[in-house]
């Protein structure tokens, strides 16, 4: 298909499509009743947003099945059966009230906060105060959710963080409070990176993001040694650094975070190798990483999108060649739309078994299989027997107790499971080593929050 074009004059306008304007796209044409009818459906319940650069750059029309379009578009298989229909039946009465009542309903039934995000990485400053808009799961790495980003270009149907984006406030993780990241930072001398994620930090105005990283820098917190910015920027909205109005005002800000002395990550989210081959997205790239920037990229093994070996290798092979390190393959997190997307462990590992064996040195530096799961960051590392038994070799990459980091682990074989949650650990013990200590923090975390409610109570 044709990428389009990009040029140093060229100064495209931003056009946000969602369920309220999405049918003034002249490529609908192209979409069945059922199709459309999909999007109106599950767009109720799952977000949806694209733009003009993913309409006219990234979708093959042409193919009904193209993996950008349903990346992008809600597809009827999102939701299960019995929540379709009821969805449909609601939406048919143009009822908005129960329309939204009916979709909240739905939201709370696809498990929105894995992970313990809601119970275990909220932290508090040391007078007891919650931050809602910080995640603290791992020891180094603190996660900071602007408020003012918790939006993107566009949506992926898959997002795991697709609560942030539905208008349910109980669901949000959000804070604006730079000084309350910067107290927090301060009393957590342990804290090396600050990950700002979403939403996408780089949807923020750059006089924006510049009022929270201004506030770190001018800290001089010395045990700060890395600022990431977890975005799909670079490939679902390049002019953000190219020709958007604070496009130069961004790269100042990016390239103020060098010349501090900080390491800038951008963890970008690439799910399919499409998105690095228009000249707009490979000239984003090269003026990120002409400040002196790294670029990582990360992205779940999707059914529909990417489960394909050879697609993986394409997509390492064309990261590498931009300069981009290859990072993370995750397992579809428990979450949203998980059973439409979900590839099998077993499966997901064989395909990055077989991408990875085709590559060079350079392009192998993705972590492998991982899950994002409570107790970590657990990695599929393989299959294989033991005294005739088949298993699967685990083992945990980064964890809530960094005494269980990198410590391997046995799990019966099972080639439908697609999350630790389907696993029974191996040899006849009763539970995977983490899971006393894990039960005993989930029981602390409940018991800290309950003397903390009663404390502001008083």
């Amino acid at each position: 298909m044709e990428h389009g074009n990009w040029t140093e004059n060229a100064n495209p306008k931003y056009r946000a499509y969602t369920l309220g304007n999405y049918k003034q796209i002249p490529q609908l044409q192209n979409l069945s009743p059922e199709q459309i009818e999909a999007v109106d459906i599950v767009g109720q319940v799952l977000p949806f947003k694209t733009n003009n650069y993913m309409v006219d750059n990234l979708i093959d029309w042409e193919n009904p099945e193209d993996p950008i379009f349903i990346l992008n578009f809600p597809q009827r298989g999102m939701l299960i059966p019995e929540h379709y229909e009821r969805m449909k039946a609601v939406v048919k009465t143009g009822d908005k009230q129960r329309i939204r009542k009916t979709a909240d309903e739905i939201r709370l039934a696809l498990n929105p906060h894995p992970a313990g995000q809601m119970e275990l990485n909220l932290p508090r400053l040391k007078d007891g105060t919650p931050l809602p808009g910080i995640q603290h799961k791992y020891e180094q790495t603190i996660l900071f959710f602007a408020s003012q980003g918790q939006t993107c270009h566009a949506y992926c149907t898959f997002c795991f963080r697709w609560p942030q984006f539905v208008g349910m406030d109980s669901l949000k993780i959000a804070m604006k409070d730079a000084e309350q990241l910067v107290q927090y930072v301060r009393e957590h001398p342990e804290v090396t990176d600050i990950l700002f994620t979403g939403g996408d930090p780089l949807i923020m105005r750059a006089r924006v993001l510049k009022t929270y990283v201004d506030a770190l820098l001018d800290a001089k917190i010395e045990h700060v040694k890395t600022i990431r910015f977890g975005t799909k920027a670079m490939t679902y909205w390049p002019y953000k650094v190219l020709t958007d109005p604070d496009a130069e005002e961004t790269i100042a800000l990016m390239s103020r975070i060098v010349e501090s002395g900080k390491h800038l990550a951008i963890m970008a989210h690439i799910n399919h190798p499409r998105e690095l081959q228009t000249p707009a997205a490979r000239a984003a790239i090269r003026k990120v990483r002409a400040l002196g920037a790294e670029v990582r990229s990360q992205t779940p093994i999707l059914r529909h999108i990417n489960d394909d070996w050879k697609l993986w290798a394409e997509k390492w092979q064309e990261e590498v060649s931009q300069g981009i390190i290859p990072y993370f393959m995750f397992a579809t997190r428990d979450t949203g739309a998980q059973h439409y997307f979900a590839v099998p462990l077993a499966r997901a590992w064989d395909i990055c078994r077989k991408a990875m064996s085709t590559r060079s040195g350079i392009g192998r530096h993705i972590r492998g299989l991982s899950m994002s799961a409570n107790p970590g960051k657990i990695q599929v590392v393989g299959v294989t027997e033991i005294k005739g038994e088949k298993l699967f070799v685990l083992r945990m990459l980064e964890s809530r107790n960094p005494e269980w980091s990198h410590l391997p682990f046995f799990a019966k074989y099972d080639d439908a499971a697609v999350w630790i949650d389907d696993l029974k650990p191996a040899f006849g013990k009763p539970e995977f080593f983490y899971q006393e200590e894990l039960d005993r923090m989930m029981l602390g975390s409940a018991a800290d929050e309950r003397l903390y409610t009663l404390s502001q109570v008083a």
